[in-house]
């Protein structure tokens, strides 16, 4: 009885061992044309045990990586692609470079760093005004935000002018409600003082008279 343990390694899972053990049958035919058939029929075996793939562009050209990957590389067919080569296909991709952003003031973040930045060589007052106003709305909004309360403007216009040697000054006030929790529900009858209130008073029908709808008497 053979076992998992004594059988080597799969490759790729998807396509299970059986299709690994058909693969390493063609390697052992020494019939050109016989292994080409047999390649050709691998493929299609391949390409209806994952039907996924036909959603992918060039779903055969994936196949036939697939199957030159399985063999270790080492199977001699006609390939209608380029026929890969272990370097490229299991080489690693060179590293992204990554931006090393380290903003001077964490909580505003470093977006918030370069828009006064850009402020600071704006040389349009009216323009510069407008970067200001919405700075300092912006850091009122984020204050809010993390705090869970309302920064008085002079907090605000404060840290500015620490931030920009107080080249910048805001004049509008930035209204930003405060932060207050949601109130629980009450239940499914509507809450007291509301446009709509569903099996109050108010909608209760007086049925002893004046109402849309009279008991009869019988």
């Amino acid at each position: 009885m053979e076992y998992n343990t004594t059988r080597n390694q799969l490759v790729m899972r998807e396509y299970g061992r059986h299709v690994q053990k058909m693969i390493e049958h063609i390697l052992t035919i020494e019939d050109p044309e016989r292994r080409q058939r047999n390649a050709q029929a691998a493929i299609e075996l391949m390409g209806f045990l994952n039907p996924h793939l036909k959603n992918v562009e060039d779903f055969r050209h994936k196949l036939w990586d697939h199957l030159f990957l399985i063999a270790d590389f080492k199977l001699d067919v006609k390939s209608p692609y380029p026929i890969p080569t272990k370097e490229a296909l299991k080489g690693k991709p060179k590293p992204l470079p990554y931006p090393n952003r380290d903003p001077r003031y964490y909580h505003l973040g470093k977006n918030l760093e370069l828009v006064i930045n850009k402020a600071l060589k704006e040389d349009d007052a009216d323009k510069k005004q407008g970067f200001a106003n919405a700075i300092a709305y912006y850091m009122k909004l984020a204050y809010n935000n993390w705090h869970k309360e309302t920064a008085h403007d002079d907090a605000i216009q404060s840290e500015l002018t620490e931030i920009t040697d107080g080249q910048l000054t805001f004049t509008n006030t930035p209204f930003v409600k405060a932060f207050r929790p949601q109130q629980e529900n009450r239940g499914s009858y509507g809450k007291r003082g509301g446009k709509f209130q569903r099996g109050g008073r108010n909608d209760r029908r007086d049925n002893r008279g004046g109402g849309n709808y009279k008991k009869k008497r019988y």
